[in-house]
């Protein structure tokens, strides 16, 4: 039988007491700089001219809405774990199509250089061109933002998991803040550096995965520039 003596020693017994740690709330990265990525996106595909792309004119506005609205709803809903996981399947989407886009439309001006040059203005083309490699420059970065260490909110939350680039700021030590994480604009300059210098610069890949993004990226931009924008300025030279 219980008594109230044995009662008393089992709540005072603190092994008892079982007391839940409070959630912590998920650190969600700004996603203005990606917002404006984005957008620019959309306004290179809108500029590029109509026999110069594969896209109807409505196109790049669609794909900018439906970009953007899982990222209006991480802001705004109370649910940011699914629309998070939303979030980056759509970007991944949106990479896919974009550079499948690029791909195409950078062949579709080889090709009208090649067929229609009487029928391609010089001005046209380098306009274009540069549509092109900004396009393939902010598509890049938004993939490497995203599949790095997990994605941004496991980088932010967790640490994430094993790294694809190695940021110069993992050895700095004391001259970085000891929880820093690399953010958009970190990959915004990635992408950069791999189209202007064809060769990793202060991030190095540490993955195949990584290795052979930047060797993609830099093929798409070496064509741009060297086939592309080089008969551009030639045209409006001559």
């Amino acid at each position: 039988m219980k008594t109230d003596k044995d009662s008393n020693i089992g709540m005072k017994n603190p092994q008892l007491v079982h007391v839940e740690e409070p959630a912590q709330p998920i650190r969600i990265e700004p996603r203005w700089p990606v917002a404006l990525a984005i957008l620019a996106v959309v306004l290179m595909l809108a500029l590029l001219p109509g026999r110069l792309t594969l896209f109807p004119r409505w196109f790049p506005y669609v794909i900018g809405i439906v970009v953007f609205a899982p990222m209006v709803a991480v802001k705004l809903t109370a649910a940011k774990a699914r629309w998070l996981r939303v979030e980056r399947t759509i970007t991944l989407l949106f990479f896919v199509l974009m550079g499948v886009g690029t791909l195409a439309n950078l062949a579709n001006l080889v090709g009208a250089m090649v067929r229609r040059s009487a029928e391609i203005g010089g001005l046209q083309l380098f306009m274009s061109s540069i549509a092109v490699w900004v396009t393939n420059v902010l598509t890049f970065s938004l993939l490497y933002w995203q599949i790095d260490r997990g994605g941004p909110e496991s980088r932010a939350n967790t640490g994430g998991t094993r790294p694809d680039w190695l940021f110069p700021q993992a050895g700095a030590g004391e001259d970085v803040p000891p929880d820093w994480r690399p953010t958009f604009v970190d990959y915004l300059f990635l992408g950069f550096s791999t189209a202007t210098a064809f060769s990793p610069t202060d991030a190095l890949p540490l993955t195949s995965r990584a290795k052979m993004l930047m060797m993609l990226e830099s093929t798409i931009s070496l064509t741009t520039i060297v086939v592309v924008a080089a008969r551009a300025i030639n045209l409006l030279g001559s």
